[in-house]
């Protein structure tokens, strides 16, 4: 059993950069948060917000930020007196759900260790009573009894998002490698696409008794996409497909007002440019005057 690194291994595994972005200062996170929270809210569009927001911190590697905005999206706030302000659990619960599986969605497009950093920094975060009623049992086991219709759903998802070239680019993917578009489809199957039951939106309530916690819609699915691949950057060919995504998820049957709204032009465009306001927002040096 190798119980110890080499310490040669040790010392080079410290090199390139291994550790996780930082948080930026939180007066700087709480601007940009407050500001693109408003923005959201006065267009009703708090759940894209939220998703969007989870993903883009994701991607871009800052797990701290991403605990920090479950604090802000629970308490309004990253001032000095939020940690003391009392929550709504109900309410809390229904956040923390929307923001791990957004969380779950965007390992998809960018990974697991990522994905990992991020969730364990959000479960890190979460208060006592909203970890309890969080649900523990996977909804995604594969067993011979849904593997048929997972696929089937992962194949419907796929159509949607790629019609008129569904067909040409799944046979395509499949000659890079056959077990790729396979994987694919199963991924869209049992991770991307909605889960069957009712969706949520960003003002619900949830608890432990909710079968239907953190389910996002089809269009949520593609703001997953579209912030993650925005920023992760560098993936244009596959940003565009996810923002074609977004536009024919307005096809979908008995949308919400929310989803009606991301899924036309106006919305489709705000989540491109909020996610670049975030991103600019995060990384940007804070102004020296502000920290005195």
């Amino acid at each position: 059993m190798v119980a110890h690194l080499p310490p040669s291994i040790k010392q080079l595994l410290t090199l390139r950069a291994p550790k996780a972005l930082p948080s930026p200062p939180l007066p700087q996170l709480n601007r940009v948060l407050t500001k693109t929270f408003l923005d959201a809210q006065s267009k009703n569009a708090e759940t894209g917000w939220l998703v969007l927001t989870t993903c883009s911190l994701l991607t871009v590697n800052r797990p701290s930020a991403v605990g920090h905005l479950y604090r802000f999206v629970t308490r309004s706030s990253l001032g000095e007196d939020a940690a003391t302000k009392a929550i709504d659990v109900p309410t809390a619960v229904n956040k923390a759900a929307l923001m791990r599986e957004s969380a779950l969605k965007s390992t998809i497009f960018v990974g697991v260790p990522r994905v990992i950093l991020s969730l364990a920094a959000l479960h890190e975060a979460l208060d006592p009573e909203v970890k309890e009623a969080l649900r523990t049992s996977s909804r995604r086991t594969a067993t011979p009894d849904n593997i048929d219709s997972t696929l089937t759903l992962g194949r419907a998802l796929w159509n949607s998002i790629y019609t008129p070239h569904a067909d040409k680019l799944h046979a395509k993917l499949g000659s890079y490698h056959p077990d790729f578009i396979a994987f694919i489809i199963q991924s869209y199957g049992s991770v991307l696409a909605p889960l069957s039951g009712g969706t949520k939106i960003y003002s619900d309530a949830s608890s432990l008794a909710d079968l239907d916690q953190g389910n996002l819609s089809r269009a949520l699915g593609s703001v997953v996409g579209m912030a993650a691949l925005r920023a992760e950057g560098g993936v244009g060919p596959q940003l565009i497909s996810h923002t074609f995504g977004l536009l024919k998820a307005r096809n979908t049957p008995n949308q919400n007002k929310e989803d009606e709204w991301l899924s036309s032009d106006e919305g489709t465009e705000w989540v491109l440019r909020t996610v670049d306001e975030i991103l600019d927002g995060v990384s940007a040096v804070e102004d020296v005057k502000a920290k005195l």
